[in-house]
């Protein structure tokens, strides 16, 4: 099956606010470099990104030169070819299956995954394990109480599509308070959140002026940041390990 998710990268946009995200939480706030002073002396350490739903490596790809390794999950071997060159390692597996991930990982990503697998504790139970203590992982899922699914469902229409918020591949879903609970009981503490909005570019991009679209966009982030819960398309979290509090069952 060919990756039919797009990378989006415009104003607004779940991939763009990741990417501020990763740089700001697990690249800007390393310890100041020097190759020849021990990391714990202040001295620059070797970093390591896990990305976990890898698709076609477009933010892999953004953030290859911010980190010393890279590795990209993907559970699509049709995306292998789009992979290569674009992660230090690649690994085509089923996440579902996967018994144990890399280790000592300073930042993973479970971009627009939890809601496509059975059992979501589990995952976030092994990247919990991946993380250094002093780790990030940043987690995006998309919100069920969009205001478009509920607009939806008051003229009784619920109708699973190719890709968006009721992709016909999601089993779970999410809404802000119900991520933040599956979380949090996964033993992660949520330092961050965010909200994407609605990505008027890829419904009525075609046939609309840029100028007009990037207009739209700014409206959409500024009454999304305002009212999350009802106007974010998808919600996006950075989370670091709670210590002392062990996941719950």
């Amino acid at each position: 099956m060919p990756n039919v998710y797009t990378f989006k990268d415009f104003d607004g946009s779940s991939h763009r606010i990741l990417l501020d995200l990763i740089r700001r939480y697990a690249v800007e706030r390393r310890p100041p470099s020097g190759t020849d002073i021990p990391a714990a002396e202040g001295g620059r350490r070797s970093t390591r990104l896990l990305d976990l739903g890898a698709a076609g490596g477009e933010l892999g790809s953004a953030l290859r030169g911010d980190f010393d390794e890279t590795i990209g999950f993907e559970y699509n071997v049709d995306c292998i070819g789009e992979l290569k060159g674009r992660f230090d390692q690649i690994v085509i597996a089923d996440l579902e299956r996967v018994a144990k991930l890399p280790s000592n990982v300073d930042a993973i990503v479970l971009a627009d995954v939890i809601e496509h697998l059975r059992d979501s504790r589990r995952a976030l139970a092994l990247a919990r394990a991946a993380l250094k203590d002093d780790g990030h992982a940043f987690i995006s899922v998309p919100n069920i109480a969009n205001i478009t699914i509920r607009l939806g469902l008051l003229f009784g229409i619920f109708e699973y599509r190719d890709r968006g918020i009721l992709d016909f591949t999601h089993i779970r879903f999410y809404t802000m308070r119900t991520m933040r609970r599956e979380i949090e009981n996964a033993g992660f503490r949520i330092i961050a959140v965010r909200g994407s909005s609605v990505p008027v570019r890829l419904i009525i991009g075609n046939y609309t002026p840029d100028l007009v679209l990037r207009a739209m966009e700014r409206v959409l982030t500024w009454i999304t940041r305002v009212w999350r819960g009802l106007f974010a398309y998808q919600i996006i979290v950075v989370a670091v390990k709670e210590r002392g509090r062990p996941a719950r069952s």
